[in-house]
This record gives C-alpha cells, sequence and structure tokens, in this order.
C-alpha cells in the first residue's frame, strides 16, 4: 500500500485530511500513528474550518518537519533544507491544484457556518477532498 494509499484510507475512515496525510508517514519517522493524528487533527478544513491552508497540505509540512526538522539550536542547514522542502512541496501542490487555500480548492468559505453545510451537503468532501489528499501525500513522498 502507498503513502497515498493509507492517507486516503484513513480520510474515507473520517480523519481529518491533515491527520490523514501526516499519520500516513508518522511510523517511519518514529512517531505512533495515533500520535500524529491527534497532533494533526486541528489542521484539517483549512485550519479548524478556517479556510485557510488546506489541512492535507499542512499535515505534509508536518512530515517535512518531523523529517528534517532543526533540533539543534545551531543547526541552521536543517532549517534550510525544511524551507526547501516547503517551498518545493507547495510549488508542486500549487502547480497541479491551483492553490493551497482551502476556501479556493474547495470553493466554499469554511468559515462560514451555512457555507461549510452546503460544501458537506454538496459532497465535495468525500469527491475533492480524498484526490487533495492523495497528492499531498504523493508529493511528499517523492520529495523526501
Amino acid at each position: 500500500m502507498t503513502k497515498s494509499d493509507e492517507a486516503e484510507a484513513a480520510f474515507r475512515s473520517r480523519f481529518t485530511c491533515s491527520s490523514a496525510v501526516f499519520s500516513a508517514f508518522s511510523e517511519e519517522l518514529g512517531l505512533d500513528p495515533n500520535t500524529a493524528k491527534k497532533i494533526a487533527c486541528g489542521f484539517g478544513a483549512g485550519i479548524a474550518k478556517t479556510g485557510n491552508i488546506c489541512g492535507a497540505v499542512s499535515g505534509a509540512l508536518m512530515v517535512i518537519g518531523l523529517k528534517y526538522g532543526k533540533t539543534e539550536k545551531d543547526d541552521e542547514a536543517a532549517t534550510e533544507k525544511t524551507r526547501a522542502l516547503v517551498r518545493e512541496f507547495i510549488h508542486e501542490f500549487t502547480e497541479k491544484n491551483g492553490s493551497i487555500n482551502c476556501t479556493e480548492l474547495l470553493g466554499y468559505d469554511m468559515r462560514d457556518p451555512a457555507a461549510y453545510a452546503a460544501a458537506r451537503d454538496s459532497g465535495v468532501f468525500m469527491t475533492k477532498c480524498p484526490a487533495l489528499v492523495r497528492d499531498a501525500a504523493d508529493i511528499v513522498e517523492r520529495i523526501l
């Protein structure tokens, strides 16, 4: 099973998009998948239904940080590597999907409860979001 398969399966099992992507990579990076799901939970729906950065993107960026992030105060190389990979991820995701912003990707303002309900009723979370989850997992797996 690929990382994108794992991420999509977790998303379809009702975990947030951010949790689905982050947890798909967590074990190989030394983090328990359940802990990863908890850490990433609040980033779904454009960060807690605020319509900001796509949760699948947030999950992918957390994967990059977990793998390459700075842990020593003078390790500027780790910071630069992490930032370079984040920029590469964002570029590729944006090229493929047009944005990294949840509201722009889905066409609904996640901050507005009525718009969120309309998005849910339209089925967009089960038609568009699985592809975004897969794209995020595919890109991050390739660039790691």
